[in-house]
């Protein structure tokens, strides 16, 4: 006589509770935000450190090349390593980073103190994916949002918190509470996330190996990875040279160039708003009306070299636009593919770092070449390539397979 089979017990899903959700848009606002911190003090790294503005400006460029790594490198073993341990080991080795950079004597350490921060601060994009997979069917999208509104804040206030902060303990001094708070909410993280097994059992090794082949069986994949990276490539083009363009053309302080940065804070206020349009299934069309806006306001971007309320004005309009075609970008690839999230999060923010440090990197070389005319149509001609990648992403989404 054979004993009566029981199902196998399963495990109930975690739940991704207010307050979770909440720390984990602070850390990766943390994460993201400590990178951006040079950028609104370059001219006072230059004279602090007895560089030029040139060398100075490496460091925006080498933060998010650093990123960029760390997004190929790290990123994929969220689908290897227990995600709980993962993050916090990786947001505390990014503190160490912004550590050394509060405490750097020279150009030397910043670079290296950069590069350390920048590297291990994709603990970020290891929490976005994750609050899809935790979130409840239907709902993904306005938790990745919400997760990457705290992320996108943090990245406006990096811009502008230590420019605001300089003046009350050097430009030094936001990096040195940047590290304190990171340790505090990996504290906090290893208490309230839920721990979570490994998806993926394939080696290291092997699962890198599986990047490429990601875009080639998805091509979606590649056509919004190329998008993000075409989008921020342009926004990071004017984020690297208007610190320069507002102290030189209307003489700003750092304290005054970081307030600007709040300017912006709108399009980090969107992100979860496009998140519910996209768990609506409105992300085509929010994508092509982000690309358009954006191409069109890089002419209020030209204007605001002789009006600074029209560079105030055009800086809301990109932001409000990036995200709009962010949060699509990302709604789209984390469908794709749920058991591959990790990995598929990895090849779209490379992506979109790689092209932030390529726009970055020629921002400020137009800059010094050909003045704010031409950082204009480097950021027009960015952006209308990538609408050129919308329509073909238009034309594979009318194709069931993709």
């Amino acid at each position: 006589m054979h004993e009566p089979q029981t199902s196998p017990t399963r495990t109930p899903k975690p739940r991704l509770t207010t307050a979770l959700v909440a720390l984990m848009a602070i850390t990766t606002g943390l994460c993201a935000g400590g990178n951006y911190f040079n950028q609104p003090l370059l001219a006072t790294i230059a004279t602090h450190l007895r560089i030029s503005e040139g060398t100075a400006g490496v460091t925006v460029t080498l933060a998010q090349a650093s990123y960029g790594l760390g997004l190929l490198l790290l990123v994929p073993l969220g689908d290897l390593v227990e995600k709980r341990r993962l993050t916090v080991g990786l947001l505390l080795l990014s503190a160490f980073g912004q550590a050394l950079c509060g405490f750097a004597p020279n150009a030397g350490v910043l670079m290296v103190g950069t590069a350390i921060a920048g590297f291990f601060s994709v603990a970020a994009q290891v929490l976005v994916p994750f609050a899809a997979e935790l979130a409840e069917p239907g709902t993904s999208g306005r938790a990745v949002g919400t997760v990457m509104s705290g992320l996108l804040i943090g990245v406006l206030l990096g811009r502008s918190v230590s420019g605001l902060l300089a003046p009350l303990g050097g430009w030094q001094f936001a990096y040195r509470l940047a590290a304190a708070a990171m340790v505090l909410t990996a504290f906090a993280l290893w208490r309230m996330l839920p721990t979570s097994p490994r998806s993926d059992r394939r080696s290291y090794g092997q699962v890198l190996a599986s990047l490429p082949r990601l875009l080639a069986e998805y091509p979606r994949l590649a056509t919004r990875s190329a998008m993000g990276g075409l989008t921020f490539a342009g926004m990071s083009v004017l984020f690297a040279t208007m610190a320069f363009l507002l102290h030189s053309r209307f003489g700003m302080t750092e304290l005054e160039i970081g307030l600007v940065g709040f300017a912006a804070v709108a399009g980090a206020l969107l992100a979860s708003f496009v998140g519910r349009l996209a768990d609506r299934g409105l992300t085509l069309p929010t994508t092509f009306v982000g690309l358009v806006v954006m191409l069109a306001t890089w002419a209020l971007v030209y204007v605001g070299e002789i009006r600074l309320i029209w560079f105030l004005v055009a800086m809301v309009l990109l932001d409000v636009a990036l995200q709009a075609v962010h949060i699509s970008n990302q709604a789209i690839v984390f469908a794709l593919d749920p058991a591959s999230r990790a990995r598929i999060n990895s090849v779209y923010m490379t992506s979109y770092f790689v092209g932030g440090a390529m726009g970055s990197a020629l921002g400020l070389w137009f800059w010094q070449s050909g003045g704010w005319v031409a950082v204009c149509w480097l950021g027009t001609a960015l952006t209308g390539v990538a609408l050129l990648v919308a329509l073909r992403d238009a034309r594979l989404s009318a194709t069931p397979a993709n």
